[in-house]
């Protein structure tokens, strides 16, 4: 990864950023508590996906046609989230099968 790759990807961060600060105020928090929940738990391939992404163009559209952010997602925050990533392999995953290989065997 060279400095221009880095100088990129806080370009779209910040894109990011701006456009998450753009939604509701509702819309808003409950991103956050996603992103939070998913940096805690989250897939593997987070930052090189579209999943955050993904969820701020849905936001934007549901913003759009004046629907509340519980109506999209459910009161089950956390469960939505779950189910975002479900075929996803998580740091959880990880962990799992770096206990269960034998003691002294390296992954390939």
């Amino acid at each position: 990864m060279g400095i221009q790759d880095i100088i990129e990807g806080k370009k779209q961060w910040r894109a990011h950023v701006a456009r998450v600060k753009a939604l509701p105020p509702d819309y808003q928090i409950v991103y956050r508590e996603m992103q939070k929940y998913f940096f805690k738990v989250g897939p593997v391939d987070l930052t090189d996906g579209n999943l955050l992404p993904g969820i701020v163009e849905f936001f934007e559209e549901g913003a759009a046609s004046g629907k509340g952010v519980l109506e999209l997602i459910g009161n089950d925050v956390a469960a939505f989230c779950d189910d975002l990533i479900k075929d996803s392999r998580t740091y959880a995953d990880l962990y799992q099968e770096s206990i269960s290989r034998e003691p002294g065997t390296v992954e390939k």
